[in-house]
C-alpha cells in the first residue's frame, strides 16, 4: 500500500542510508536538469538582447538617424516589452498552464527577434524589440514558476539562481558577441548590429523544440483539481533507474482561505480576480516586497548596464560623440565593447556568490547587504567625476564592477527569487508577473530618460539619484520582509504572508527513505517500510 502526500512531499522525499545517515538533498532526475536547463535559456536570451543593445545603439542611430529621444525610445523597447509580457502573458500561466507559456514564450521570442535583424526602418525595428521584450517578459515567471515548482525546497533558492545568473551570461555573451561581429564586419560595419539579433535565433528556436518535451507543472495541475493528471505528471518528471517511487498517489492540499472564486467565472474574470487578490490584505506585503525593491534595483541596474559605454566616454573621453567616419563608429563601439566585457564579469562573480550564499544568509538579507554595497559602489562612480588621470579610472571601473557584483549577489537575483515565492500557487503567475511589469516601468524610464539626462545633468548627479534610489531599495526591503529561504511552496497556499520571522527561518520537514546495504530501491521510513 502506497503512502499518500502531496506534490512537494514527494519532490522534498530525501534518502538516508540504513545507519540513519542523511543524504543532504534528493539526487535530480533527468527530467529536472533538463528543465532547469531549458529554464535558464530566457535569461540567457534577456542578457544577450538587452546588454547587446548598448553596443548595437550607435551603429542603430547612424543608420536611421536618430536623435537622443530615438536613442532612447531603442533602448527602452525591450524594456517595454517586458513590462507588458509580464503581466499580460506571465499571469496566463495560471490559466492555461506553465508548460504552454513556457513554448509559446520562446517562439515569439525567436520570432521578433528574426523580424528585428531584418527591420528596414526605425518603427518596425522599434515594434519587433517591443515584440521581443513581450516574450522576455512571460519568461520571468513562467521560467521560475515551471522550475521552483518542480525542484526540492531545499535546493528552489541556489537553482532558481542559477538558472537566473544566466543573464549575466547573456550580458557577456553579448558583449563578447558584439565586438567579434563588429571585428569581421569592417567592411559593411551598418550592417554589424544585425547579426547581433540575427544569430541568437538559432538557439531560440532549438530552445523551443526542447521545451516540448517536459513535463507540465504537478502542482498547477493540482490546483484545478487534475490529480490524475498531476500523479503522471509527476511520475515523469521523477522517473529513476531503478524506478522511485514506483507509484505516485497524491493528496490535494487544503484550499486556502482566499480561494473562492467560481468555477463559473469567465477567463477574463478568473484573470481580474487574481490580480485583484495581490493588493488585498493577505497578499498587499507580498506585492509590495516583491515589485517596489525590484522597480528601484532595475533604475540602477538597467541604467548602468546598457549605458556603461557612454558613461565611460562621458567621464573620459574615451569617444567623440559626434564620429565622422564609418571607421570613427567602428572604432569607439569596439571601445565600448571591450569595456562592457571586463565589467560585465563581476556580474557572473556576483551570481556566484548568490548562489554560494543564498540558503545560508536567506533572501532578504542578501538584498538589503546587496542594496548597500550597490550604493557604495555608485559612490564610488560618482567620485571618479571628480578626480582625473589613472585615479579617477580606478574609481569609476572599481565603482561599476562593484555595483555589478553587488547587484547581482543582492537585489537583481533576490528580487527575482522572492517574486516566485511569497504568493501561493493559484495567483503566483499573477504575483510574479505583476512584480516584473512594475519593475519593468523603472528600467523603462532609465532606459528612455538615461540619455537625456545624462546630457542634462551630468554623470555626478544622474549618479547620486541612484545611490538614493539604492538606499531607498533596502529600508522597503528591510519594512516589508518576508523570508522564505526553505519554505515548502505549498505552505504559501495556506500562509497570510505576515509570518513571523522565527517561522520563516524554519526548513519544513522532509520525508526521508532509508538506503539498505545491498538493496537496490530505497524504501519509505514510516508505516510502509515496517
Amino acid at each position: 500500500m502506497s503512502q499518500q502526500k502531496t506534490v512537494q512531499g514527494y519532490l522534498d522525499e530525501t534518502p538516508v542510508w540504513a545507519d540513519g545517515t542523511p543524504v543532504a538533498v534528493p539526487p535530480m532526475t533527468r527530467m529536472q536538469k533538463r528543465i532547469w536547463l531549458l529554464a535558464t535559456a530566457g535569461k540567457f536570451f534577456e542578457g544577450m538582447v538587452v546588454f547587446v543593445t548598448g553596443i548595437a545603439l550607435p551603429l542603430i542611430a547612424a543608420e536611421f538617424g536618430l536623435s537622443a529621444v530615438g536613442k532612447g525610445v531603442i533602448g527602452a523597447a525591450v524594456l517595454f516589452g517586458i513590462l507588458l509580457g509580464a503581466t499580460a502573458l506571465g499571469g496566463l500561466g495560471d490559466q492555461v498552464g506553465r508548460k504552454m507559456m513556457f513554448i509559446i514564450e520562446m517562439a515569439l521570442f525567436a520570432l521578433f527577434l528574426f523580424l528585428a535583424g531584418t527591420s528596414t526602418s526605425f518603427v518596425m525595428l522599434t515594434v519587433c524589440l517591443v515584440g521581443v521584450g513581450l516574450a522576455l517578459g512571460c519568461d520571468y515567471p513562467i521560467a521560475h514558476m515551471i522550475l521552483s515548482e518542480s525542484i526540492p525546497s531545499r535546493t528552489r533558492g541556489r537553482l532558481v539562481l542559477g538558472a537566473f545568473g544566466f543573464q549575466a551570461v547573456g550580458a557577456l555573451g553579448g558583449a563578447i558577441l558584439g565586438f567579434l561581429v563588429i571585428s569581421i564586419n569592417d567592411e559593411d560595419g551598418l550592417a554589424a548590429w544585425r547579426m547581433m539579433y540575427l544569430i541568437p535565433v538559432i538557439p531560440a528556436v532549438l530552445v523551443v523544440l526542447g521545451r516540448l518535451f517536459i513535463t507540465r507543472s504537478p502542482h498547477w495541475l493540482v490546483t484545478k483539481g487534475r490529480i490524475e493528471d498531476a500523479e503522471g505528471e509527476l511520475s515523469n518528471l521523477l522517473d529513476r533507474k531503478p524506478p522511485y517511487p514506483k507509484t505516485v498517489d497524491l493528496i490535494a492540499p487544503a484550499p486556502a482561505a482566499d480561494t473562492s472564486t467560481s468555477r463559473k467565472q469567465s477567463f477574463v474574470g478568473r484573470l481580474a480576480d487574481h490580480y485583484a487578490a495581490l493588493f488585498s490584505r493577505k497578499h498587499r506585503r507580498a506585492t509590495v516586497l516583491a515589485s517596489v525593491p525590484w522597480f528601484l534595483q532595475d533604475l540602477s541596474t538597467y541604467g548602468i548596464g546598457i549605458f556603461t559605454p557612454v558613461i565611460l566616454a562621458a567621464a573620459f573621453g574615451f569617444q567623440s560623440d559626434h564620429p565622422q567616419h564609418l571607421s570613427d563608429l567602428l572604432h569607439n563601439a569596439r571601445v565600448a565593447a571591450r569595456g562592457a566585457v571586463v565589467i560585465d564579469l563581476l556580474l557572473l562573480v556576483g551570481i556566484v556568490a548568490a548562489i554560494l550564499l543564498v540558503d545560508k544568509v536567506g533572501r532578504t538579507r542578501l538584498q538589503i547587504i546587496g542594496f548597500f554595497g550597490c550604493a557604495v559602489g555608485l559612490l564610488l562612480a560618482a567620485i571618479s567625476t571628480y578626480t582625473t588621470g589613472a585615479m579617477g579610472m580606478v574609481f569609476l571601473f572599481g565603482g561599476f564592477m562593484l555595483f555589478n557584483f553587488m547587484t547581482n549577489m543582492g537585489p537583481n537575483a533576490m528580487t527575482y527569487l522572492l517574486a516566485g515565492e511569497v504568493f501561493p500557487t493559484r495567483i503566483r503567475g499573477a504575483g510574479a508577473g505583476f512584480a516584473a511589469s512594475f519593475a519593468k516601468v523603472g528600467a523603462v524610464l532609465t532606459a528612455f530618460l538615461f540619455p537625456i539626462l545624462l546630457a542634462e545633468l551630468g554623470v555626478s548627479l544622474l549618479l547620486s539619484i541612484l545611490i538614493g534610489a539604492s538606499l531607498l531599495g533596502a529600508f522597503v526591503t528591510f519594512t516589508f520582509a518576508i523570508e522564505t529561504r526553505g519554505r515548502n511552496l505549498e505552505e504559501m497556499d495556506h500562509d497570510d504572508a505576515r509570518q513571523s520571522p522565527a517561522a520563516s527561518e524554519t526548513e519544513s520537514a522532509a520525508p526521508q527513505v532509508v538506503i539498505k546495504a545491498g538493496q537496490s530501491t530505497p524504501s519509505l521510513i514510516g508505516e510502509d517500510s515496517l
